[in-house]
């Protein structure tokens, strides 16, 4: 299955998430490619938007193939064999610089406010698609320390074995596509795949506001 584009994969997955609409949820976007697919989710089903702030750790000498991940709350999950052949120092600087860029971008696309509430919360975590799934994992772990009710995945696509993986860590994951060989990278799955700028995940998210507000009345 190939999305046309990001909203596209957002509006079908809103057909397998129809359930949550109106219920005490929240949908919670992976920046920067999550956020439009989220967008559609929340609209949708009338749910309140917002973000968790999560960095991929990439590689020393590879920095597109992810050996870790560092959500905002300092949870962090990690490929255990790469990360025995680094130099920890090496590995220490990369683990800063993304903590520096996560509150860069907390900051902007939040103005500094932290996440919202989730307590007893279902919690629909939304991405473009997985890959490795290691930000994903970091996400899930940053959510369930704030204890919510629920924790569903929804993605466009994903290989089986991250599903697999991520399916005992959380109550539903939806995804639209599960091949079983992947491709090895989320954008061939789309025939628009543009990368977003901080600007376009700012207009994105200025106009849920008010759902934002409503989150805490749940």
């Amino acid at each position: 299955m190939i999305f046309k584009d990001r909203e596209d994969a957002g509006r079908q997955l809103v057909k397998l998430l129809a359930d949550y609409r109106h219920m005490p949820a929240v949908v919670l976007a992976l920046p920067r490619g999550g956020v439009p697919v989220a967008k559609e989710i929340s609209e949708s089903l009338k749910l309140p938007l917002d973000i968790v702030l999560v960095r991929k750790i990439g590689h020393p000498f590879n920095p597109e193939y992810a050996i870790g991940a560092i959500a905002e709350n300092g949870q962090a999950v990690w490929n255990d064999t790469e990360i025995q052949e680094i130099d920890s120092r090496q590995l220490n600087k990369k683990i800063q610089i993304e903590k520096l860029e996560i509150r860069r971008r907390a900051k902007l696309y939040r103005g500094g406010r932290p996440l919202i509430n989730l307590k007893d919360k279902i919690t629909i975590l939304v991405d473009d698609g997985l890959a490795t799934g290691l930000t994903m994992l970091a996400a899930i772990k940053a959510v369930k320390s704030q204890k919510p009710q629920e924790i569903i995945v929804a993605v466009a696509v994903a290989p089986k074995e991250v599903v697999d993986e991520i399916n005992q860590m959380v109550d539903e994951f939806v995804a639209l596509n599960i091949p079983e060989v992947f491709q090895g990278a989320v954008g061939s799955y789309y025939q628009s795949f543009p990368q977003l700028t901080d600007g376009e995940v700012i207009k994105l998210l200025k106009d849920e506001k008010h759902l934002r507000r409503l989150s805490y009345q749940y």
